[in-house]
């Protein structure tokens, strides 16, 4: 998997994955904000994983899935680096046959055993860096 992030401004970034699907990244003050900074990405990754789990896992158990959202919420250290040191997240589900206890259930079997992000985010990564210059 490869992604080419490309400077459009001093804090703006857009990124591109190999079947040229983009998204913008915004580090610039609220006021001029237009898109997700990274950290704001990180944890809409980490929601959007989830929810794709848990609403795919939910229909093979054939259950009904009407609406469902996810509201996440990340506490950082104040401190560089502003790592994550807590994410909690409510998860808001109308569907008329599926039970909390089913819900939490899967929730957790996706945080736990499928979703990609949230594997990173308990993993240990190595990180190795290239320098080319033109």
């Amino acid at each position: 998997m490869k992604i080419r992030t490309t400077m459009l401004d001093d804090e703006v970034f857009e990124s591109t994955n190999e079947n040229n699907n983009t998204v913008r990244i915004d580090m610039r003050s609220n006021d001029l904000k237009k898109a997700q900074s990274p950290p704001e990405l990180l944890l809409s990754a980490l929601a959007g994983c989830a929810a794709v789990d848990i609403v795919l896992m939910l229909k093979k158990r054939r259950k009904s899935v009407d609406k469902f959202e996810i509201i996440t919420d990340g506490t950082r250290q104040e401190t560089q680096p502003k790592y994550f040191t807590k994410i909690h997240s409510i998860y808001r589900i109308t569907s008329s046959d599926v039970e909390n206890e089913e819900l939490y259930k899967v929730a957790g079997l996706s945080l736990e055993k499928y979703c990609t992000v949230a594997a990173s985010l308990k993993s240990e990564l190595t990180y190795s860096v290239e320098v080319i210059r033109p």
